[in-house]
């Protein structure tokens, strides 16, 4: 096995054709031959350039509607031999198999043809059978052929054979890696669509592909090593983002900036602005208004101090008044649909300050799938699509709840899907007022969420606290009385909460036993509060 292997035969087989008329011409000049199929075959000659077509070389026509074109011997066999091995040798001569030196072959385009929402027989119709056939046999075969299957690869074989007169056995190692990731993507892909198709939630393997978009400095912490990778699926948000300026996105940066524009997504541009802080993957302030900049104050005024340093999401194209609020404090990215140029000057200003546009908002009601790795395996689950109506909420007291008070129930039970459990929101008027995250139990949440409306209201000179007259959501039930009570406390008049405890009329009971204008209501598993009533409790868990 040599270092470095001179080019004298390249096979080619692409269906992206970008720069492919570049690389033949190289290969040309070069000195190499050049076996090519269809398209490809085609595309060289129309240039000018001396090009075989496969079939000559197998003896056998394109088949199948093209199906059948690349599996030969005659193929296979000059990119599989050990040109090393007697035997090998011996074989290829009694058949007149010639070996390949290279292999570029780029798939059928099936990852772009299922994103853009193609039937089933079209996405069946771009699986590649040959192409990946061939990139495995020529990465097996590293030792003597160089593969690439993308232009990337193609420039770095180029660039390797005009200064060294071939290609080492180190870049051919590299790409044959490179090559079997690509194809296990590739059928990664291919699996994944075809379990969403049969609706298999739990495939007996279960494959994950992705492409790598961008090497990140560091992990979540300096020591750890990380980098960004891009599925494929058809969802607006940090994978199709457009940044526009700002220092290089971290790990932590990504994963904040998509917690928080996750979150925003809930919010109906159509609506009304919607607008939201994070830190550390938490929301710590969400707000609507009539204006981005006047939602923008408010999501700001519920936690300013844990404001400084977030990520903020905006649900609508970022505009000039926006822009100007936001840069008054040290923000580390700023994410949103699109942007006008007058916003895009004014952050211009602050040279660090990342700011992303994507094009659009993800569906929150859109399937997919989410996954967390643990030791030895990892688990899958589906995306958290699940939403509360005003139409899923049954009262469990005689007397009905405000409209005000729904809205705001609704609204902070959104915010509080995007909360780390045990998760606290307080909400008034379409405002978060307090939050409480990722307590190790609800009562120490309900507390922090009343300190940061206690705290933000005496910032703002208010007389009251936020949380006065405000909805309180749990994102799961009050297993005891205590943190509803601590809600009360806060100043909460009703509560939404998912149902379910083998206490629920012990909680439902404590509330009226203070003396408290609170009423409880269910939905299908939620229970929720309204103003006032203290007969008809009932839960139905």
């Amino acid at each position: 096995m040599n270092d470095i292997l001179p080019i004298r035969r390249a096979l080619i087989s692409v269906s992206d054709k970008t720069g492919l008329l570049e690389h033949a011409a190289a290969l040309v000049e070069l000195g190499a031959a050049i076996v090519s199929t269809g398209g490809t075959r085609k595309a060289i000659a129309d240039a000018g350039l001396k090009v075989a077509d496969v079939s000559a070389v197998t003896g056998f026509p394109e088949m199948m509607d093209g199906r059948v074109k690349t599996l030969h011997p005659k193929v296979h066999g000059g990119l599989l031999a050990l040109r090393d091995n007697p035997e090998h040798a011996r074989a290829l001569a009694e058949h007149g198999i010639e070996a390949f030196d290279v292999l570029y072959v780029n798939l059928y385009p099936f990852e772009a043809t299922v994103a853009r929402g193609a039937g089933f027989k079209e996405c069946i119709e771009n699986i590649d059978i040959g192409g990946p056939a061939m990139i495995r046999a020529a990465a097996k075969n590293y030792g003597f052929i160089a593969v690439a299957t993308d232009a990337e690869d193609m420039n770095a074989i180029l660039a390797e054979a005009r200064e060294t007169g071939g290609t080492t056995l180190a870049l051919r190692k590299r790409l044959a890696a490179k090559a079997f990731a690509r194809t296990g993507a590739y059928d990664a892909a291919i699996s994944s669509w075809y379990a969403e198709q049969l609706d298999d939630a739990a495939p007996a393997y279960f494959a994950l592909g992705g492409r790598l978009k961008q090497p990140l400095r560091y992990g979540e912490n300096p020591h750890q090593t990380a980098a960004f990778y891009v599925t494929g699926e058809k969802r607006f948000g940090v994978a199709t983002a457009t940044q526009l300026q700002g220092k290089e996105l971290s790990y932590n940066n990504l994963n904040d900036t998509d917690a928080a524009f996750e979150l925003i997504a809930e919010f109906d541009p159509k609506e009304s602005p919607a607008v939201a802080i994070i830190k550390h993957a938490n929301p710590c302030g969400v707000a609507l208004g009539g204006s981005l900049v006047e939602a923008y104050k408010r999501a700001l005024e519920c936690d300013p101090v844990s404001a400084f340093g977030g990520i903020v999401a905006l649900n609508q194209r970022l505009d000039k008044a926006a822009a100007e609020a936001i840069a008054e404090i040290f923000t580390e990215v700023v994410i949103a649909p699109e942007a006008d140029d007058d916003a895009v000057a004014v952050f211009a200003k602050k040279k660090n300050l990342r700011l992303l546009v994507t094009g659009g908002l993800p569906d929150p009601t859109a399937p997919g799938i989410a996954i967390k790795t643990i030791s030895g395996g990892f688990l899958s689950q589906t995306r958290d699509i699940g939403r509360i109506t005003r139409a899923d909420l049954k009262i469990v007291t005689k007397k009905q709840p405000t409209e005000t008070q729904i809205r705001d129930m609704l609204f902070a039970f959104t915010v509080c899907k995007h909360v780390k459990s045990n998760a606290i929101v307080y909400a008034k008027n379409g405002q978060t007022a307090g939050i409480g995250a990722g307590q190790m139990n609800r009562r120490d949440s309900a507390r922090i969420a009343a300190l940061r409306a206690k705290e933000a209201a005496e910032t703002a000179k208010l007389p009251a606290s936020l949380a006065q007259g405000s909805a309180c959501a749990s994102d799961a039930f009050f297993p005891f009385p205590d943190g509803l009570l601590q809600a009360v406390e806060a100043g909460a008049t009703c509560v939404i909460q998912p149902g379910g405890s083998i206490r629920d009329e012990d909680v439902i009971k404590a509330a009226y036993d203070e003396d408290r204008e609170l009423a409880l209501e269910q939905a299908k598993d939620m229970v929720a509060g309204g103003a006032g009533q203290q007969d008809g409790l009932g839960s139905e868990a």
